[in-house]
């Protein structure tokens, strides 16, 4: 005789796979990827061998990519975000590290085994004006990847799928924009020919670097909910590159903040934007423009300006535009020289020359990855004026004017030989770290406990 089925524990058995999705497939991983790019010197480092040096794009990023995700790459000019689009799709080489596309490696592919995968990684760029080549018509440029792909049978098979591609994009009726050139189209008109162009051939990722930057206002919301509505009926998986932090909460599941080559916060969107971890995400998110001239908004931006890449500050790269850090984040001598240049600036010009003469050479303060410092005094002064100067520089502070971070990572100020001597606390690198509580994963040593004094 049959059982009679139990239905309560097939009930509960539906619940728990609804309540715990399946995890979506991993399409891209990246490792500890390295994009360095060597700079020219001149004369005279050719004559002694010395190089000049390397820019450091991309400086050891570590990233999952799942079939379906929006994952934002935000950050200040200069951060590496582009880079990392691009050398993610082959149009940079890195300098090491694994980019793993379903399981294969393709970092050091070159161009003969890429020129297969370039159907499944398109790449939509910032400028529509210059995507597109001014001597083709729309139909020519839309349909050039079929051909390059070797993707149709016959001419009414090219026509079929480039009119296809049009309507996608709504550029309708495509039978109106197949005869026409570049110059006849508007900015959102050819950044629309330029989705059709990437999508005709099918494929899994599109890396969009700043696609709305350059668009008018009134469009940009429609191009993006444009390219929602092509990830939702082709399954497609973004890498959106931008500067701007309202368009990637509105398009992204996931962002990566970028300073420096570097990720320094990455998780959810929501978590992210609730909840900004890393002391640089707190300052982007106070630098979105406030609408209501009425509504006061308190702006703890960075100071100065964000460092040359080629001679990247130790440690945490943020920590000299940081005013939370601390003694572990790689203070070094060129952050003295900072702190009186800062100070200096606000000086008349008589007090300024005054201070400057107790310092024989500040040339030794400009120089990166000096944590001992030997400062010798100006003609007429006495290494004791200098200890002086700088003990008393260092307790300065009030509620209204903090104590500089920078004193917390000197671990010893003496006179010694003649000179002032300043040692520095050693510098930690700074690793992404999982935040259990928040799914959010952050850089920074306030979370690691590795930085304080």
């Amino acid at each position: 005789m049959p059982t009679k089925p139990d239905t309560d524990a097939a009930t509960v058995a539906m619940d728990k796979r609804a309540e715990d999705p399946v995890e979506p497939e991993t399409l891209v991983e990246i490792e500890n990827l390295e994009v360095h790019f060597g700079l020219r010197g001149g004369l005279l480092s050719r004559m002694t061998g010395r190089g000049a040096g390397a820019v450091k794009a991309v400086d050891g990023v570590n990233l999952t990519l799942r079939k379906g995700e929006v994952l934002g790459l935000v950050g200040e000019s200069g951060s590496g975000k582009t880079t990392l689009g691009r050398t993610l799709l082959g149009l940079n080489s890195p300098t090491s590290g694994a980019i793993r596309y379903r399981g294969e490696d393709i970092a050091q592919y070159g161009e003969r085994q890429l020129r297969p995968l370039r159907r499944k990684l398109q790449m939509v760029f910032q400028d529509p004006h210059a995507s597109l080549n001014p001597a083709m018509d729309i139909r020519t440029a839309v349909g050039h990847p079929l051909i390059i792909h070797n993707l149709v049978q016959d001419e009414a098979d090219y026509e079929a799928k480039v009119v296809d591609a049009l309507e996608r994009v709504g550029l309708t009726p495509p039978e109106r924009y197949l005869t026409k050139y570049p110059s006849d189209l508007s900015g959102g008109q050819k950044q629309r020919a330029v989705l059709a162009r990437a999508i005709i051939a099918e494929p899994e990722l599109l890396v969009a670097d700043e696609p709305i930057s350059m668009l008018d206002m009134s469009v940009r919301a429609k191009i993006l909910q444009l390219m929602l509505d092509l990830k939702r009926d082709l399954d497609l998986t973004y890498v959106y590159v931008t500067h701007d932090l309202a368009s990637a909460k509105f398009f992204c599941d996931n962002i990566a903040i970028m300073y420096l080559g570097r990720i320094v916060e990455y998780g959810p969107t929501e978590e992210v934007f609730a909840d900004p971890k890393h002391p640089y995400t707190k300052a982007l998110l106070a630098a979105i423009p406030e609408p209501d001239p009425n509504k006061a908004v308190p702006r703890d931006l960075p100071r100065g300006e964000i460092p040359d890449a080629a001679r990247p500050p130790l440690g945490c790269s943020f920590h000299p535009r940081c005013p939370v850090a601390l003694a572990g984040c790689g203070w070094e001598a060129r952050d003295l020289r900072a702190l009186l240049e800062r100070r200096w600036l606000e000086m008349p010009v008589e007090e300024y020359a005054k201070e400057k003469a107790l310092f024989a050479d500040l040339t030794a303060l400009g120089e990166p990855e000096v944590t001992r410092l030997s400062i010798a005094p100006g003609r007429g002064h006495t290494q004791e004026e200098v200890l002086e100067y700088l003990r008393n520089l260092r307790e300065e502070g009030s509620a209204a004017q903090p104590r500089e971070p920078f004193w917390s990572g000197v671990v010893a100020m003496q006179a010694e030989g003649g000179h002032v001597v300043l040692e520095f606390e050693q510098s930690r690198d700074p690793r992404l770290r999982l935040l259990p509580e928040t799914g959010v994963q952050v850089a920074c040593h306030l979370y690691d406990g590795t930085g304080d004094e």
